[in-house]
């Protein structure tokens, strides 16, 4: 069983989201994953559709003891993932485990007590991959999380300051593995809301690549709005929008863990990446598009344009050729209508001149025709 716990002690740079797409991812390639939800704000919860109802076991119930793992969990709509929900009540288990003798372990122990009793009753893990959703920041439900998990899944958004606090981060990890849980370690880091139009997402990416060699996935989450609508509807981005970009990156990343599959020997003959997995239809869905379907008017009857005939084979002797020719127009009288104007003539332009009120002088005898074969305009 694959324990990972996914962190950053900044909020914002998409845990809940890659918790939830990706289990979604996880469960759609045949494993059993579960999904369990360390925030007090119960984001996760929300974001696949489960309501927070404090009269309920929750990860609260576990930590103080109140419940155990298994009683807690909640199936969702997408077969194979289940949840350990979260509620308010969460944000008091800091001050309650305060003073409680192992703080640290108490989800480690109630994890193991789980998985044992589902080993001894089936003849395998419980589960094939718990994912932890951590809240923003590195106390003592961050502190549980690490101890009960085996690797850690760092998401980080491709900004300035989500990249100051990453060295700390990984200070953090090496304490928590050196003096709580030593088989903890960096599985990868995985950029999110990426945009490659951006300079500065660009760079801020490189700059990672270079300090973390090795370690940062090869897959970026793209900034894509189908992933920040889906919470809102209660559905994972494979429900949501199958289509869409944030689909086929957290489907990449799933490619990713399942590659490490091979350094588990229990993990054997689970089934292969199938890049055709899909989520199955709910039932609204389905009802949605039915009924815009029913509303879709009905395509128009095309109708057969004719063709056009061809041209007949002309069989006309010479003559009825002779008999169809046209008939000559008759030639038209010359009249005053038909005669071209005649153009004035110098001894008019004179006389023309000589009436006029103004003092003009006399024009020569050419300079009529000189003007009138001038061009017109400019």
């Amino acid at each position: 069983m694959r324990r990972i716990a996914i962190i950053n002690q900044k909020g914002g740079v998409g845990k809940t989201t890659t918790t939830a797409n990706l289990g979604a991812a996880l469960a759609l390639q045949g494993r059993r994953v579960v999904v369990v939800d360390m925030d007090a704000q119960a984001n996760l919860t929300l974001a696949l559709g489960v309501e927070p109802d404090p009269t309920k076991c929750s990860s609260y119930s576990v930590l103080v003891g109140a419940g155990r793992f298994g009683e807690a969990l909640v199936e969702t709509s997408i077969p194979g993932l289940r949840l350990l929900p979260a509620n308010i009540d969460l944000s008091g288990a800091e001050l309650e485990l305060a003073s409680a003798m192992g703080r640290e372990f108490v989800l480690r122990d109630a994890l193991a007590e789980w998985n044992e009793a589902e080993k001894a009753r089936t003849g395998r893990d419980a589960a094939d991959y718990i994912l932890f959703d951590c809240p923003p920041s590195l106390g003592l439900l961050a502190i549980n999380s690490l101890s009960a998990a085996s690797e850690v899944l760092i998401t980080l958004q491709t900004e300035f300051l989500a990249l100051q606090g990453m060295s700390k981060l990984v200070e953090v990890v090496q304490l928590l593995k050196k003096r709580l849980n030593p088989e903890l370690q960096v599985t990868g880091i995985l950029p999110c809301m990426y945009d490659s139009r951006k300079r500065l997402a660009r760079e801020v990416l490189g700059e990672i690549r270079s300090y973390f060699k090795g370690q940062v996935l090869p897959v970026s989450i793209r900034s894509n709005v189908k992933l920040a609508e889906a919470p809102s509807y209660g559905k994972t981005i494979f429900s949501y929008a199958a289509d869409s970009s944030g689909a086929q990156d957290y489907m990449d990343v799933a490619r990713f863990l399942l590659a490490g599959e091979a350094r588990f020997a229990h993990m054997q003959g689970l089934p292969a990446y199938d890049p055709q997995a899909k989520a199955p239809l709910e039932a609204d869905e389905l009802a949605r598009r039915a009924a815009a379907k029913a509303r879709r008017p009905p395509p128009p009857r095309r109708t057969a344009t004719p063709k056009p005939s061809k041209p007949q084979a002309d069989t006309a002797t010479p003559a009825d050729k002779a008999e169809l020719k046209p008939m000559p127009k008759p030639a038209l009288a010359p009249t005053s209508e038909t005669q071209p104007p005649t153009l004035p003539t110098a001894s008019f332009a004179n006389q023309v001149a000589a009436s006029s009120s103004l003092d003009m002088p006399e024009l020569p005898p050419d300079a009529f025709a000189i003007l009138s074969s001038l061009p017109d305009g400019p």
